[in-house]
């Protein structure tokens, strides 16, 4: 299995709760439908009352059954739109990396 961990961070505009739940919503509907995509987990920021501004808005985490579906979902039209049409223009930076997941032994 491999999850795909992308950190979101937005633009002051969106950079709120109602922005953070748009970008999110957003993402749940779009990613779940992308090809060789099994799983999407989508988080948002837990702000604690004393604590400095968040590095990190919203974290997207997509699970592909194994690493040779990668290219086939980064490369996909609706994928491309997602990234260039939505999410460019609401962040201001973006970290991700691809992880292999081991099942447990049984």
């Amino acid at each position: 299995m491999i999850k795909r961990v992308v950190l979101l961070k937005l633009t002051e505009e969106y950079a709120n709760t109602a922005g953070r739940d748009k970008v999110a919503r957003h993402a749940q509907r779009v990613l779940p439908l992308l090809p060789g995509v099994v799983r999407v987990e989508v988080g948002q920021v837990a702000i604690v009352d004393d604590a400095p501004p968040p590095e990190w808005d919203v974290t997207l985490m997509v699970e592909l059954e194994r690493i040779e579906d990668y290219p086939r979902y980064r490369d996909d039209p609706d994928h491309r739109a997602f990234l260039d049409e939505f999410l460019k223009p609401r962040t201001v930076a973006r970290a991700s990396q691809n992880f292999i997941i081991e099942e447990p032994p049984e």
